[in-house]
């Protein structure tokens, strides 16, 4: 290899010091400058021939290097620092005072009148009694105040989760859905401990909205059975089965279910508008003190319309049931108390219905990938609310995993199903003025409540008033209006859209992510084999015309053999030019680009053309000059290609 130009420029990679020696042209020419970059920085990683370092340690030594990594490791973990970084209420809670008692107090209470009506409909998108959403909805707001690190975030039960959670257990029962939320927790615990949030990335922008689209859509469906009041007819996962089914059963329609569904949701979005009203001046400063008065209280109405819908409807199911009518489909019992503490059935349980001993093993099974699937979706919906309410602030993606992972380990032992943050509930902790993370406490305190005094008055609230609840607050869900947007930015950007959405609507839901990711990973590697190559017919300063080719990435296996008939397609296209390759972009590469640019050094030197290579870095040069390439020619100035072909002619 010859490199030229004892002023070697690094562009960007920091100043080389540089060492010469004497050595010849690969031809036998005369003697030429070799300028070798020596090693900078660090040396700890440079292998030494040495008979001390070959020789093999003994069982005894390695196991005191261990113990000596481990204590230091231990010691370096046990520090202020870190504690406080891993339980952040050290941080907020000695500069704890009264306003922020105050905004999470406001805040807490709201998120309570809102978690609650959810929390029953969400049990039943889940497929389970409606008493499990209320036991998801207060152990972990607890926990998540030690453990988590956004204030805005309500820990419990959401939509989504709901969903994936119905269709990983089906109609297996409550202990498979404990089971789940139990090793979903230590899913989301272990890839915080191990940093494996990066797995998130993968979901792009569009997988992310055709997942959600397509979510809210079978959601949606899932309720129209209640709705109409034939849920006991309507069985199935995907959205074409339930489709099918509320077709076939069409004829068992309750009218008096389908009229209060209706109303209800009617209800729900005129109340939903009325919050976005405002009276008076758009400066705040500007308005009286009756219109602020006045926006607060349209705000509020607004704000607790589900819990205002559950208690009239419910008020209207208990009327009617007191004088022996039951016009509507009615959630049943909900049992009064709290959840036994205890832990998942990791012995297994007797299915009633069969008698059968399920084992744990069986439990694992049949969840299937839904261990995987629902604990990535989880991170996903928690890190995504985390950022919205960010203002700015950097998000601490491992804590929310740690935070997120305890509070669905210790949720499995109060019996519920898996949960995570719902951003419905964050935009109401965050708009009720929430200070700290201890606005969890008494929404906790709100829901166990709930399930101590008022379970008996549950039971008359009407199944399709729970379905106009979901209905009317997932169908904003559809991210309809992303896609004009991503149109006009990136027109392919719609096929991972497309693909997750279809395919969540028509198979199941982590299918349709997997099929979304592939297809990403598919557009990444396509732009990893294909880069953009610049050409230009340059002159040299004496007047030499000369080709520029210039890569703008790096050479890996896929891209080099499409790089190679590219520089020999061009290079030959009209004359014999010389060619010079741009390397100021390339950063990396491999054994393959390192065989292939040995072969095209020598395909250029057996038609006698000059091929030399730009401000390559050395550390890629050291790469290339493993497999000792003939005439591979470096050079670092502009200034210096005159010299090189000069002397190229001279040898010739």
């Amino acid at each position: 290899m010859t490199a030229m130009s004892d002023k070697h420029s690094s562009n960007g990679d920091g100043q080389e010091n540089r060492k010469s020696l004497t050595s010849h042209l690969p031809d036998g020419g005369s003697s030429s400058t070799i300028c070798i970059p020596e090693p900078m920085g660090s040396t700890d990683f440079i292998l030494v021939n040495d008979d001390t370092r070959r020789r093999k340690t003994t069982l005894k030594e390695n196991l005191s290097k261990l113990q000596t990594k481990a204590k230091e490791k231990i010691r370096k973990g046990c520090t202020k620092k870190l504690l406080m970084k891993r339980l952040p209420i050290t941080r907020w809670f000695p500069a704890y005072n009264v306003p922020f008692a105050v905004g999470d107090l406001v805040a807490g209470i709201t998120v309570g009148l809102t978690v609650i009506p959810q929390a029953l409909a969400y049990a039943n998108i889940a497929g389970l009694p409606p008493q499990y959403g209320l036991y998801g909805s207060f152990f972990g707001c607890l926990l998540y105040i030690f453990f988590g690190s956004c204030k805005d975030v309500p820990m419990g039960p959401t939509a989504i989760i709901s969903l994936l959670t119905y269709q990983a257990v089906g109609d297996k029962g409550p202990e498979h859905a404990i089971m789940l939320t139990f090793l979903s927790g230590c899913v989301i615990l272990l890839m915080g401990i191990l940093g494996l949030g990066f797995v998130i990335d993968f979901v792009s922008g569009p997988v992310s909205s055709g997942f959600t689209s397509a979510v809210a859509l079978i959601i949606v469906t899932s309720q129209i059975k209640d709705l109409l009041g034939i849920g006991q007819f309507v069985k199935g996962n995907t959205f074409v089965e339930m489709w099918t089914a509320i077709v076939q059963n069409f004829q068992h329609v309750r009218v008096a279910d389908t009229v209060m569904g209706i109303v209800c949701i009617v209800v729900l979005l005129l109340l939903r508008a009325l919050g976005t009203i405002s009276i008076g001046p758009k400066d705040d400063e500007k308005k009286t003190m009756s219109q602020k008065i006045t926006n607060k209280v349209l705000w509020l109405v607004s704000t607790t319309r589900n819990a205002t819908l559950v208690i009239v409807t419910g008020i209207i199911g208990w009327a009617l049931a007191e004088k022996g009518q039951k016009p509507f489909i009615l959630i049943g019992e909900v049992p009064a108390g709290l959840p036994n503490i205890q832990p998942p059935a990791f012995t297994g349980y007797t299915d009633e219905a069969t008698g059968e001993h399920v084992s744990f093993s069986d439990i694992v099974s049949n969840l299937g990938s839904g261990i995987i699937v629902l604990p990535i979706l989880a991170i996903l919906e928690n890190i995504s609310i985390c950022k919205a309410f960010s203002a700015g602030k950097s998000v601490d993606a491992t804590q929310e995993m740690i935070a997120i992972g305890i509070c669905n380990i210790g949720n499995s032992f109060v019996q519920a199903f898996p949960g995570t943050g719902a951003l419905a509930r964050s935009a109401v902790n965050n708009a009720s003025g929430v200070r700290t993370p201890l606005g969890g406490l008494y929404t906790g305190l709100l829901v166990i409540l709930s399930l101590l005094f008022f379970t008996p008055f549950f039971q008359f609230i009407p199944k399709t008033a729970l379905g106009a609840l979901i209905i009317a607050a997932v169908i904003f869900m559809v991210e309809v209006k992303v896609v004009k947007p991503m149109y006009r930015c990136k027109k392919i950007d719609l096929i991972p859209f497309l693909g997750t959405f279809i395919f969540c609507l028509a198979i199941k839901l982590e299918i349709g992510i997997i099929v979304g990711v592939g297809i990403n990973i598919l557009f990444i590697l396509y732009q990893a084999a294909r880069p953009k190559i610049s050409i230009d017919r340059l002159f040299t300063g004496e007047g030499i015309e000369y080709m520029m080719l210039t890569p703008d990435r790096c050479l890996i296996f896929p891209s080099v053999d499409y790089v190679r008939n590219l520089v020999t397609k061009h290079g030959t296209k009209e004359g014999i030019f010389p060619v010079v390759i741009d390397c100021s972009h390339i950063y990396g590469a491999d054994f393959t680009a390192a065989r292939v640019v040995e072969s095209l050094t020598n395909d250029f030197a057996a038609r006698n053309q000059p091929l030399f290579f730009f401000n390559l870095k050395p550390s890629v040069v050291a790469i290339f000059e493993g497999l000792q390439p003939k005439d591979f020619v470096v050079y670092y100035e502009e200034n210096d290609l005159d010299m090189l072909l000069k002397r190229r002619a001279e040898t010739a």
